[in-house]
């Protein structure tokens, strides 16, 4: 049976290409390049890019990945999905965007589909449950009826491709694990545990099923292989989530009603938590985030002659907190992950000194993807057992905190530019689109 379907897919396809090659006029025929599966327009002209729609938000990382696939010649759009405007002052930018407001919308969205068909090789989404273009649209006119997850296994059905960013925990690895992770085990200071519609096996299994059968890869960085990411289709590719070198620039200019207000001298060390109460206890002020540690470990700095300080701060826009970053001597982050998010990202572009945990079997597999990674990563990292002489270290010497600045800021152009994200992400794409699909499931 299977060979009979394989014979009828190299007759249709044959049939496809000759008839492509049989249009006229020339316009005629480019428009039909346009409407054929890439693998089938690749044959007609060697030269051509996959064509990319970055679908929902990736933080601002689609958006300056998209300008660095620009950069090389390719057509890259991102397309703003998002009902809630709550996560606006974090993005930088999108080429489209959907709108709720009623069934003329709900319209605009069909037809973006049925042009984005024609128009994109490669659809790539990032998010827990969000491996969705029309989301709810239909729901309520046909409930029951359209499966779910529809329209992507038309995409795919027709040719396209489904690349899907990781969000990290609790994408693909079951909280049951991450509870016995050796070594540090940041459940156990996470909010999220005991609130299973965020953080539950079952939710995990639904999604994690869900994802790998979609999605052609799933991009990671920093991810641990277990569970549903053990899948083949992992890549681990920090440089996807980059972020624009100028922009956070080292020689930002701070204005004066962003200025910290602490005494010449002071070591400035710098924390923020985004929705702080959500993720927090906020009468022990723990959270994933180990703000706890840091309040207690930085009040022991105090009592012993250190002149240190906390900056902290939530919900800030990184349009703002990037001038709050600009001022810190040292920037402090998790301790108990294993890994790093946008903040240490923001920090290193900045050209600052980072201290956070990273898991050394999670970054020994990034460098095996990525070779040279790890050797040139300049975080400092530290345990809540090891944190309080980490800081002691870098407040008395100076020097090495500006040596390891000078090196994240490399580190950050190097590894999280648009350019290096572009140059990653661009053979990724083209080996995806030119390819067999691999098996679908785990």
């Amino acid at each position: 049976m299977r060979s009979a379907e394989r014979l009828v897919h190299r007759v249709v396809r044959r049939i496809l290409v000759a008839g492509v090659k049989a249009v006229s006029p020339q316009w005629l025929r480019d428009v039909a390049l346009l409407v054929v599966p890439f693998r089938l327009r690749k044959r007609l002209v060697p030269s051509a890019k996959p064509r990319v729609l970055f679908v929902g938000d990736c933080y601002y990382s689609f958006w300056f990945l998209s300008r660095g696939l620009r950069q090389l010649g390719w057509t890259a759009h991102t397309l703003r999905t998002d009902r809630s405007s709550s996560s606006q002052p974090f993005l930088h930018g999108a080429d489209f965007g959907f709108h709720y407001k009623g069934m003329a919308d709900r319209v605009s969205h069909w037809w973006f589909f049925i042009r984005g068909v024609a128009r994109y090789d490669v659809f790539h989404f990032y998010g827990v449950g969000n491996i969705r273009l029309l989301h709810s649209d239909f729901d309520g006119i046909l409930p029951g009826i359209l499966p779910s997850s529809w329209e992507i296994r038309l995409l795919r059905l027709l040719g396209k491709r489904i690349v899907y960013s990781d969000v990290g925990c609790p994408d693909g690895v079951l909280q049951s694990s991450m509870l016995v992770l050796t070594g540090e085990v940041p459940c156990l200071t996470c909010r999220w545990r005991e609130a299973p519609d965020v953080c539950s096996d079952a939710r995990t299994h639904a999604w994690g099923k869900a994802r790998n059968r979609l999605a052609d890869v799933v991009i990671a960085q920093g991810a641990w292989h277990k569970d549903y990411n053990a899948s083949p289709k992992l890549r681990e590719v920090p440089q996807a989530f980059c972020l624009d070198p100028e922009y956070w620039h080292p020689e930002l200019m701070v204005p004066s009603n962003y200025r910290l207000p602490f005494p010449e001298g002071t070591v400035i060390l710098y924390h923020a938590v985004g929705n702080f109460a959500l993720r927090s206890d906020l009468l022990s002020r723990k959270n994933l985030k180990s703000t706890h540690v840091y309040l207690t470990t930085i009040e022991r700095l105090k009592a012993a002659g250190y002149p240190v300080e906390m900056a902290f701060f939530q919900n800030v826009p990184n349009t703002e907190v990037r001038f709050y970053q600009a001022q810190a001597d040292v920037v402090i982050d998790m301790l108990t992950y294993g890994w790093y998010g946008a903040n240490v990202r923001e920090a290193l572009m900045l050209g600052k000194p980072v201290v956070c945990y990273i898991r050394p079997e999670w970054l020994a597999e990034v460098d095996r993807q990525n070779p040279g990674f790890a050797s040139e990563l300049p975080i400092v990292s530290a345990t809540p057992e090891t944190v309080y002489e980490v800081l002691q270290d870098l407040i008395e010497h100076p020097d090495k905190r500006a040596e390891i600045g000078r090196r994240s800021r490399e580190f950050a152009v190097k590894w999280l530019s648009p350019e290096a994200a572009a140059s990653r992400m661009a053979p990724l794409y083209l080996e995806v689109c030119t390819r067999k699909r691999c098996a679908r499931g785990r």
